[in-house]
């Protein structure tokens, strides 16, 4: 008998046919003797609904209040579940976060999960074999109901599991598990079938949406082994799993882009110590996270700062940092919201030479300029002008061979 978590995002349980066919797959689970704990989140589009509701209050909605409100999606989804689970024979309990012992610090909206009380879920496994916990939602220390952020029942799951000592994770998604890249953008995208946590991390951070990065992070650190499967085929998906030998002989195991980032340049920065602290402690004082950082070369005392942002952050950090450009004599601040972020990924880079100056490369035969890079041991970030990211993604697909030979060129 093994103990299986299983999540189900939005589109899996975006109607009441969809939750009864999750509710097969998971009785069917059952009967082969597994004990079975189950994430759900909210039914596709309730959480986007739930926060116009709250506009239409007030435009500034109170941040307890609105993760009372938003908790709700869960709780309908949980509920409905139970009720499948029960009218198809099979015994089942739902649970909402604060029952779950879920225990959270006090960040409305953003809460990280501090501890987890698994007695009552393991009473309730032991007596039922399925269980059903609300994703998304927790309890603070003094009792408020809080919620993760978005991505926040994968962050769920993949924490139960580690309290449990599940033997399986597995997140079941509208795709199939993790490819190559985008298989919107490229036709040829190619399923992987086993990627390393550090290599996830990263596809994570740079634009792919499968899983939420803070899921992740907790299996690396828990060793819990994530399968990433669709929930509308029974085929095999993308095991999430710990480095091995073989992962290292590839050399790049994807391409991913992110169009949700902004540029801000700051030109002719007085170059003493404490001006970047000046500069930046108001945008991290914001809860802004920052990105790419590059800064020129002095020349005469001066230098040009360049940074990334979230898009969705941009104009509040224009303001601060035009506030600050004042008090320290920066010539100009400038902004740049067409831009995106396009990287290659793996964990072969680091035994592997050359492959940057492939990258670069390959931008150049399409005629697509750099503006800015990073890098890191299993990575390359490069800052291009968002109208050439398709052409980016396919044109670095090729390049490194990623490509699905039974797919369509």
């Amino acid at each position: 008998m093994a103990l299986i978590v299983q999540k189900y995002g939005g589109t899996s349980v975006g109607s009441i046919e969809r939750i009864k066919k999750v509710a097969e797959r998971v009785i069917e689970s059952s009967n082969r003797g597994n004990k079975v704990l189950v994430v759900l989140s909210a039914m596709a589009g309730q959480t986007d609904a739930l926060i116009e509701q709250s506009k239409e209050i007030t435009e500034s909605p109170d941040p307890r209040e609105l993760d009372v409100l938003m908790a709700t999606g869960e709780q309908v989804s949980v509920s409905l579940f139970s009720m499948a689970v029960k009218s198809m024979g099979h015994d089942c309990c739902s649970l909402l976060g604060f029952q779950a012992a879920i225990h959270t610090d006090h960040i409305y909206g953003k809460a990280r999960i501090r501890t987890i009380d698994s007695k009552r879920i393991l009473r309730e496994l032991d007596k039922n074999g399925v269980v059903a916990v609300a994703g998304f939602q927790g309890i603070d220390e003094k009792r408020n109901i809080t919620t993760l952020g978005r991505g926040g029942s994968d962050t769920t799951a993949v924490a139960l599991a580690a309290a449990l000592k599940a033997d399986m994770c597995e997140i079941y998604t509208d795709v199939e598990g993790v490819f190559s890249t985008d298989p919107n953008i490229c036709s040829r995208a190619k399923k992987i079938d086993r990627i390393s946590y550090d290599e996830m991390l990263e596809f994570a951070s740079l634009g792919a949406k499968v899983l939420d990065i803070r899921s992740v992070e907790f299996a690396k650190k828990f060793n819990v082994p994530l399968h990433v499967r669709s929930s509308f085929t029974e085929n095999e998906g993308t095991m999430v799993v710990s480095e091995t030998k073989e992962m290292e002989k590839v050399m790049v195991s994807g391409v991913v882009f992110d169009k949700n980032e902004a540029r801000v340049t700051m030109a002719h920065v007085p170059d003493r110590p404490g001006i970047a602290f000046k500069i930046f402690e108001p945008v991290f004082r914001a809860g802004i996270v920052v990105d790419m950082i590059v800064q020129n070369t002095s020349v005469e005392g001066f230098t040009d700062l360049t940074f990334t942002v979230p898009i969705a952050d941009f104009q509040r950090t224009i303001a601060l940092v035009q506030g600050v450009a004042k008090d320290i004599g920066v010539d100009t601040v400038v902004g740049d919201e067409e831009i995106a972020k396009v990287s290659i990924i793996g964990v072969g880079m680091r035994n592997h030479a050359g492959i940057a100056s492939k990258m670069f490369e390959t931008l150049s035969k399409e005629n697509i300029n750099i503006s800015m890079i990073s890098t890191s041991e299993i990575k390359i970030s490069c800052v291009i002008e968002e109208k050439y990211t398709e052409l980016a993604v396919r044109a670095l697909h090729e390049a490194f061979g990623l490509g699905d030979e039974k797919a369509e060129a």
